[in-house]
C-alpha cells in the first residue's frame, strides 16, 4: 500500500476519536467510538484463551473495524438506530471500502458480511463483546447519565447474544451484578 493512501485510510479513521457515543467514562466525558473500539478489542485478545479453536486474530480485526461506518454517519444508540440509518450506514461504509487496496477491501468487505451474518462463532463473540462492552461503559459512568429506559436496559440487552457460550453468560451475569449492585445504592 502507498503512504498516501494509508495516511488517506488513517485520516478517515481518526474522525471515530472525534465522534462520541451516548455514553459517559468514568470521569464524566463522552466516550468516542475510538475508545469504545480499543476496548472491545482488548477484551477479546484478553478472552482469546476462552476460545482456543477460534481466529482471535479475525475477533480482534472485527471489533477494531466494526464500526467504521460511523466515520460517516456518526454514533447512533441502538436504542434510537433504524434499519434506514442502518442501510445509510453500510452504503456509505461500502462506498469508502471500494477506495481501498484490494486485499484490504475484500478482507474488510468479508468480515462486515460475517459480522452481519452472524453465522460463524467468531462473529457471536464479537457481537457478544460489543454489546457488553457498552454496558460496561455504563456501569462506569455516573448514573445520573443514564436516561429511564437504560435501567432496564443494563439488566437485559445483549443477554440474548451470549447464550452460545457459558463463559461469556458467566461474564454477561458480572456485568448484571455490577448494574444491580449500582441501581441498589443510588437508590439507597
Amino acid at each position: 500500500m502507498k503512504p498516501e493512501k494509508l495516511l488517506e485510510m488513517l485520516h478517515t479513521a481518526e474522525k471515530l476519536k472525534n465522534i462520541t457515543r451516548h455514553c459517559d467514562t468514568s470521569i464524566g466525558r463522552r466516550e468516542s467510538v475510538a475508545e469504545h473500539s480499543w476496548r472491545l478489542a482488548l477484551m477479546s485478545y484478553w478472552i482469546a484463551e476462552e476460545f482456543p479453536n477460534l481466529d482471535a486474530t479475525k475477533i480482534m480485526k472485527m471489533c477494531l473495524i466494526h464500526d467504521l461506518g460511523e466515520c460517516f454517519t456518526g454514533d447512533i444508540p441502538v436504542f434510537d438506530k433504524t434499519d434506514a440509518d442502518e442501510e445509510k450506514e453500510e452504503a456509505l461504509l461500502q462506498q469508502w471500502i471500494e477506495t481501498i487496496p484490494e486485499k484490504l477491501r475484500e478482507e474488510m468487505s468479508n468480515l462486515f458480511l460475517e459480522m452481519k451474518e452472524q453465522k460463524t462463532e467468531e462473529a457471536k463473540v464479537f457481537k457478544a463483546l460489543d454489546g457488553m462492552e457498552a454496558i460496561l461503559q455504563h456501569n462506569e459512568a455516573d448514573i445520573s447519565t443514564w436516561e429511564d429506559h437504560e435501567y432496564d436496559l443494563q439488566l437485559t440487552y445483549c443477554c440474548d447474544r451470549v447464550t452460545f457460550s457459558p463463559y461469556l453468560e458467566s461474564i454477561r451475569n458480572a456485568i448484571k451484578s455490577e448494574t444491580i449492585e449500582k441501581i441498589q445504592k443510588e437508590r439507597n
